[in-house]
């Protein structure tokens, strides 16, 4: 999340992994939220940046932390799966 501050990136990780959760339909608490939606943030940014396609704004980083969250639940939920 560039340009963003320490709190703003928290605000925007907990809005984003909680709708993360929702969409995923994955039990989380507040702080795995904040986790998912900022490392999803970055997840996110990384694709979209492979792509060419950039993002910006309150409204763009947090659809693209959404996206970035959810891949990692189905990641995870992957990868559980296989153990």
């Amino acid at each position: 999340m560039e340009g963003y501050g320490i709190i703003m990136s928290i605000i925007i990780g907990g809005i984003a992994g909680w709708i993360a959760e929702k969409v995923m339909k994955f039990d989380t608490g507040l702080i795995m939220n904040i986790v998912l939606g900022i490392v999803g943030a970055v997840v996110g940014n990384f694709l979209l940046g492979l792509l060419g396609i950039g993002l910006g704004g309150f409204i763009g980083q947090l659809i693209v932390a959404v996206l970035g969250a959810c891949i990692l639940i189905f990641a995870y939920r992957t990868i559980k799966g296989r153990a």
